[in-house]
């Protein structure tokens, strides 16, 4: 389809628009951004109304955009246009900016930091960042520049990290936890250093703990490796048990940054005995290979960090893919939920503030940090959400997307040429669910992630005495089920967790 879209007249591709049923419209519109032509861009610029169109229209054009593997200035120019002075949802608003920001980002990664339409969607999130007045519209433009990944941008990010409240520290540092090792500098060591020690305000502890893995991840010194472990004595009991095992993991994974420190470390008999490792808290931290072969490293990590009375405060499923030195994070689901304790009458922690009652998710899939998803903000927001729930999971992103477009002539020694040709289209449904229920004192959480790949591969050559093709075509599906399910009615808090990998066909 988007072959076909490539050699079309920009008429045709609005009247296949205007033309089309309701439900392949989606369809429609994520192949017309895909092709990228001038005529389909166009079409698309003539066709969509943000003002008119659905909510889940819109917000299909833009992931499309956003998961583009190789966009062109013109894309982002149509975006932004779009985007430019217009009373939006807020669900658009916030899809609008984070996509911006992907695709600043991978145009820069192909040289083209240089085009006025970058320049212009820097502006746009920058300037959106410096007149943002709420926290929830600051927490969107940081993460839009995390997609980014622009390293003149680390400073900012860095005055928001230790400057902000929680909600805004978290997002500042998770978008420069997405920058490469190499743009860690020992001055965004130091501001990290100084999150988790506390050295100039109290922080909220799972922004410590991302301020300590930071460290670990991004070749870490002996000291910081070391501080960190002997800080968990001072940390309460459940922060304590986590970093501990984060500690460990780094251990076992291969390769860590931190895994050779660690093993020098551990030579230090302070440090490890079983008096140390020994914290009775229940959270806990994995990660363990799913496939492993001579090309491909598939991961899967579980992070899950408890309150001190046993409510799950966090928690990160993490799907990862490591070949011949890239690594990519496929998927990252994160499902947060504060303020639980107080509803059900346990007592703060000293000098912690009483934090609002509220829900919320935020997913990273192939490398692109999605709008974040709030289940419910608020007491009275909850019980409206209780009374009134469809029993619908939320969904997160729907569609389907190119991930590659690779186009190649190869000249060979006898003089000919061969013509190569890769595409790769992704469908994907993730939907994400929490459901509370206050009267029979259970939390579950529910997280659903479908998937097809289809890869298109030919090689063709062509010569006035011969011709020859070689074609091969490749389709995978694939189904993860990832629930969690607390009781907290009595001591201690009983919990289920259940993740389920439906057989994968293979053709």
């Amino acid at each position: 389809f988007i072959q076909m879209l490539r050699s079309a007249k920009k008429r045709d591709v609005l009247q296949l628009l205007r033309r089309a049923p309701e439900e392949m419209l989606p369809f429609v519109v994520e192949a017309a951004v895909a092709a990228q032509s001038v005529a389909s861009l166009a079409a698309l610029s003539d066709f969509l109304d943000f003002g008119k169109e659905p909510r889940s229209l819109l917000e299909k054009f833009l992931y499309a955009a956003a998961f583009s593997p190789r966009p062109s200035g013109e894309l982002l120019h149509l975006v932004l246009d779009k985007l430019d002075g217009k009373q939006l949802a807020p669900e658009v608003w916030e899809t609008g900016i984070v996509a911006v920001g992907s695709v600043v980002g991978k145009l820069c990664q192909q040289k083209l930091c240089g085009l006025k339409e970058v320049e212009r969607g820097v502006e746009t999130i920058l300037g959106g960042l410096r007149g943002a007045k709420e926290e929830s519209a600051v927490v969107v433009y940081l993460l839009a520049l995390g997609n980014a990944g622009l390293p003149e941008t680390i400073p900012t990010l860095l005055d928001y990290a230790e400057e902000g409240p929680a909600a805004i520290t978290a997002a500042a540092i998770s978008a420069l936890r997405r920058f490469p090792a190499r743009h860690i500098s020992s001055k965004v060591k130091r501001a990290m250093r100084r999150i988790f020690h506390e050295k100039r305000k109290s922080y909220e502890k799972t922004c410590r703990l991302a301020a300590a893995e930071m460290l670990l991840d991004n070749e870490p010194l002996p000291m910081d490796v070391l501080n960190i472990l002997l800080a968990t004595d001072e940390l309460e009991t459940e922060t304590a048990t986590f970093l501990l095992l984060k500690v460990q993991n780094s251990l076992r994974a291969d390769p860590h940054p931190a895994g050779k420190i660690m093993k020098d470390i551990m030579r230090h008999p302070r440090i490890n005995n079983y008096n140390f490792f020994s914290k009775a808290g229940i959270s806990s931290s994995f990660s363990g290979p799913l496939t492993v072969t001579q090309d491909l490293l598939s991961t899967f990590g579980l992070d899950l960090l408890f309150s001190e009375g046993g409510l799950l405060r966090k928690s990160v499923s993490d799907f990862s893919l490591r070949s011949r030195g890239q690594w990519l994070r496929a998927a990252q689901v994160t499902i947060e939920a504060q303020g639980m304790e107080s509803m059900l009458g346990e007592n703060l922690s000293e000098g912690e503030e009483e934090p609002e009652l509220t829900a919320r998710m935020s997913a990273v899939f192939f490398d692109v940090q999605l709008r974040p998803v709030v289940f419910f903000q608020g007491y009275t927001d909850l019980m409206a959400k209780v009374l009134l729930s469809s029993g619908e999971p939320t969904s997160v992103v729907k569609g389907n997307l190119l991930l590659m477009d690779h186009h190649q002539v190869i000249p060979l020694q006898s003089g000919l040429q061969v013509a190569i040709k890769l595409q790769g289209g992704l469908g994907l449904d993730i939907s994400a669910d929490m459901d509370v229920s206050i009267w029979e004192q259970e939390l579950k959480t529910s997280v659903n992630t479908r998937g097809s790949l289809a890869v298109d591969f030919q090689a063709e050559l062509d010569a006035p005495f011969l011709q020859a093709t070689l074609r091969s075509q490749t389709e995978v599906e694939t189904s993860i089920h990832f629930d969690t399910m607390l009781r907290f009615s009595g001591s201690p808090v009983l919990m289920c967790l259940q993740l389920k990998e439906e057989q994968v066909p293979y053709r």
